[in-house]
């Protein structure tokens, strides 16, 4: 399957230049390799049973999950990896010691489909997140 033209658009955090997708399972089916989107579908539901509250969102182009109108957590599929973005390198930062093995980076915690974050480590993430969020 195709990806959707590119196309200008509007919105608080989306860039002009990535495809427009009009929500998560339109994302979600274009991925090609069936782990990547299996590991995707697999951490979007764990993001929404840590976080019961947020929507389901589009930012930057790729999947996200907002709280009262502000990004919370974003997820994606890339040649090489996966994706999580909890969008904060003090998250990251503050749950280090339970990330090794996972490549990171400011903000980005990248993982193979094979070997995904835990359930109870996204929850922990997300959790937070929240609490920064919240602050």
């Amino acid at each position: 399957m195709g990806r959707p033209e590119q196309s200008r658009y509007k919105g608080p955090w989306r860039r002009a230049s990535m495809p427009k997708w009009k929500n998560t399972d339109q994302y979600l089916i274009t991925i090609d390799d069936p782990k990547k989107r299996a590991a995707l579908e697999r951490l979007r539901g764990q993001i929404q049973k840590a976080a019961p509250k947020a929507a389901e969102c589009l930012g930057y182009g790729v999947p996200a999950f907002c709280l009262g109108g502000r990004p919370l957590v974003a997820y994606a599929a890339f040649a090489k990896h996966c994706g999580f973005y909890p969008l904060s390198p003090d998250v990251i930062a503050a749950h280090a010691a339970h990330l090794e093995g996972f490549e990171l980076a400011k903000g980005t915690i990248r993982f193979k489909p094979e070997a995904p974050l835990t359930a109870a480590l996204v929850g922990k993430l997300v959790k937070a997140r929240i609490a920064e969020i919240d602050g």
